[in-house]
């Protein structure tokens, strides 16, 4: 009979903590930084000859509380480069991630993938560049 008691009162201990640590999750994750896109997380260049260079800047302002991280930019190709600010990002201070794509080699319909790792929850957010590349018309070969 005691061993069922000992088991009761282990158990109604470790529900306790159980519940301490969700509430503090909350707590932690309603503070953390979130990164907010002052504008669009899309941006049609629309139309551009093949071997123009497209530049966007999205801004973005920290609505959290604790400063926001920039950990890593990827894109979803080697014709697309972002660069971002490599310190935090205060509480309710903006900045912005430029994005440049090379559209040598590529031609019709675009849309590259840029995604951001930071410390925000959900780790990760995409932005995207979109349009359509005109292809440069090729010289005729002479036999």
């Amino acid at each position: 009979m005691s061993l069922f008691i000992v088991i009761g009162i282990v158990s109604s201990f470790l529900g306790c903590s159980k519940s301490e640590e969700k509430s503090g999750d909350k707590e932690a994750t309603g503070k953390a930084p979130v990164l907010t896109l002052l504008d669009s997380a899309s941006y049609d260049f629309g139309t551009v000859n093949e071997g123009a260079i497209v530049e966007h800047d999205f801004k973005f302002k920290n609505n959290g509380e604790y400063p926001l991280i920039l950990n890593n930019i990827t894109s979803s190709c080697g014709c697309t480069t972002p660069e971002w600010p490599k310190e935090p990002i205060g509480p309710n201070e903006t900045s912005s991630i430029k994005v440049r794509f090379d559209t040598k080699n590529k031609s019709g319909p675009q849309v590259k993938t840029i995604t951001v790792y930071a410390n925000t929850e959900p780790a990760y957010s995409e932005l995207r560049l979109r349009g359509i590349v005109n292809a440069v018309p090729k010289p005729e070969v002479k036999n």
